[in-house]
């Protein structure tokens, strides 16, 4: 059995088109959401990309290219490519065919990833709700783990659609204005846009993913289910040989629904005692729904190594009794990164800093 690292990251999201622009942004502020209009007279907030020319496919072949080529020279390109998402090519049936069916091959958006690509190599399609690009890394280090590949690329997408903006602004679940993860006043989440690539290897380098699971419980098909949440960080846990003191950082959902946020941290509480630190990004880049596994992880690896840290500029709940860190812990040896999607998807992913 092979250990599995973290070999590179790649990142393009509403605060820059690489790793080093994203930090510098988030370091100023960062950026607000901007309204899409999903029909006449409504709008909602979405964390976008920055708009570039061509049309759907050439922005989402070049936006893949250029995140891609962040985690280094890949030469043939033969290892495994696992392309995760949850709105797939929805956005390409919009503005370029006009077909508003959700139809074609669930392989075709892949496909097309990696043709962009020009990838050799066999192509997964992982399309599991928000725990898509989390649960492509767990698929794609098993495989390493099993001494079937030596290496693997985990891309999460999700650009441009109405369809998902409408969609979950049909269910009540958008803010009106910007995300507040455990916000005193927050009143649901913001979608974001995100294309993040991340280089799995059984090469040592700092970063090892020790372990993770994913749970699925659809008793809440749109929520959090407290007995999967303790589950699954049980269950990643169990993996990586640790216990819950183990856990110096805690990378939470936390997208600011007012139900969700509170079930997770009681969960939490439940598993962890004392609960540790804990961190948000998604009042930095919104909810990258398919993508989120991979945006925030390649986030927080940005931050961690790059001395950023997202600010919180609003009051938390205080009936939640935690807090959200304000820079990196100082001792910070074993994460935690926990991500929820629709359908009872709750999936936890153990990252440990295994030194130079």
């Amino acid at each position: 059995m092979s250990d599995v690292y973290l070999g590179g990251t790649g990142l393009a999201c509403v605060l820059g088109d690489d790793v080093p622009s994203v930090l510098a942004s988030l370091q100023r502020g960062g950026v607000l959401p901007t309204p899409v209009a999903v029909a006449e007279g409504i709008h909602w907030p979405v964390y976008a990309l920055a708009p570039s020319e061509g049309d759907w496919t050439q922005r989402l072949c070049r936006t893949v290219c250029n995140v891609a080529a962040q985690t280094g020279d890949w030469g043939a390109r033969t290892v495994p490519l696992f392309v995760a998402s949850s709105s797939l090519d929805i956005g390409f049936m919009e503005h370029e065919k006009q077909d508003l069916r959700l139809g074609g091959d669930l392989q075709d958006f892949a496909g097309v990833v990696a043709r962009a690509l020009d990838w050799q190599g066999p192509v997964f399609t992982v399309s599991t709700a928000c725990t898509s690009a989390l649960n492509a890394v767990l698929a794609a280090a098993e495989l390493i783990r099993s001494e079937d590949a030596d290496q693997a690329l985990v891309i999460g997408i999700e650009l441009d659609n109405r369809f998902t903006v409408a969609g979950f602004g049909a269910m009540q679940l958008l803010a009106p204005d910007r995300a507040q993860p455990f916000g005193a006043q927050r009143k649901g989440l913001v979608l974001g846009e995100a294309v993040a690539a991340l280089r799995l290897t059984s090469r040592p380098a700092r970063w090892q993913v020790a372990g993770g699971a994913n749970v699925v419980d659809g008793r809440n098909p749109s929520g959090t289910e407290a007995t999967a949440v303790h589950a699954m960080c049980r269950g990643a846990l169990a993996q990586s040989g640790l216990q819950p003191g183990d856990i110096d950082l805690i990378k939470v959902q936390a997208a600011g629904s007012p139900v969700n946020d509170a079930i997770e941290v009681e969960a939490l509480k439940q598993v962890f005692d004392p609960l540790p630190p804990l961190v948000s990004l998604k009042s930095a880049i919104g909810h990258t729904l398919g993508a989120a596994g991979a945006a925030e992880l390649a986030l927080l690896v940005g931050c961690i190594e790059g001395g950023v840290w997202p600010s919180v500029d609003y009051p938390l709940d205080a009936s939640l009794g935690i807090a959200l860190s304000k820079e990196a812990p100082q001792k910070l040896r074993n994460i935690l990164l926990n991500v929820v999607g629709f359908g009872g998807g709750h999936t936890s992913l153990v990252l440990k800093d295994a030194g130079p």
